[in-house]
């Protein structure tokens, strides 16, 4: 699944960059436009690696681990964040 998300950034990336061409004038505002796409489309594969390492070290039994448990987890450290909050709201429309 993620080499399909890293073609979809680099088909995006490479999509914009053309129409930001197609007019024949590369203006500032284009550079900063792709550099910021580049940006963007790199971490999110580097975001796709390093989740893919961790998958590979993390034990498998969490299959089974029920949305109260990883709100619980969540909670555990006193602070609910607004990762915390997003990962707890997508669990919920999972269900």
């Amino acid at each position: 699944m993620d080499d399909v998300k890293k073609t979809y950034r680099e088909g995006e990336v490479e999509a914009k960059e053309a129409w930001r061409k197609s007019d024949g004038d590369e203006s500032v505002a284009d550079k900063v436009g792709n550099a910021g796409d580049e940006m963007r489309k790199d971490l999110g594969n580097a975001g796709d690696d390093i989740r893919d390492a961790g998958d590979d070290t993390y034990p498998r039994d969490d299959v089974n681990e029920t949305n109260a448990e990883k709100k619980a987890w969540r909670d555990a450290d006193g602070n609910e964040s607004v990762a915390d909050k997003v990962g707890n709201a997508g669990d919920d429309l999972r269900s």
